[in-house]
């Protein structure tokens, strides 16, 4: 009786540490990748916002001239990239990121460029709104609560 009591406190024991540590990894992998120097939130702060933001602006404001297309453009395909950063060097901790960055931001940031480049600003509006849902989804799981 003892004996099997002792066996399966140790079994939960050895489970709660294996559970532990994988948390602990998901977590430093969200803060950064594991061999890559920049954080995640650089990346966000440095790339997907200011992209965003700006792909944003110009679309509300409407491009007027091939030159302001060409910038939503560059905004849209960086972005597009982005989503691709996000999954590499071991980024990635569950199906929430992986939905957001590998779905939602890749096909959304891609569905707002063939729209840019067909000149299509009713099109690119829509899609740009798919594609911010990979922020919100994102967020709502990983972002640091202040």
């Amino acid at each position: 009786m003892k004996k099997s009591f002792l066996l399966r406190a140790c079994a939960c024991a050895c489970v709660s540490l294996l559970a532990l540590a994988t948390i602990g990894t998901a977590t430093a992998q969200v803060k950064k990748g594991k061999s890559r120097l920049m954080k995640t939130e650089h990346f966000m702060a440095g790339l997907i916002k200011p992209h965003s933001t700006d792909l944003k602006k110009g679309l509300d404001a409407g491009p007027a001239t091939d030159e302001a297309w060409h910038e939503l453009a560059v905004h849209a395909a960086l972005l597009n990239e982005g989503s691709y950063t996000l999954m590499e060097d071991g980024r990635c901790p569950d199906t929430v990121w992986a939905d957001a960055a590998s779905k939602t931001l890749r096909d959304g940031s891609e569905a707002v460029l063939k729209a840019i480049d067909a000149k299509d600003i009713a099109a690119a509006k829509k899609a740009f709104g798919e594609m911010s849902k990979s922020c919100k989804a994102c967020h709502d799981k990983h972002k640091k609560k202040d």
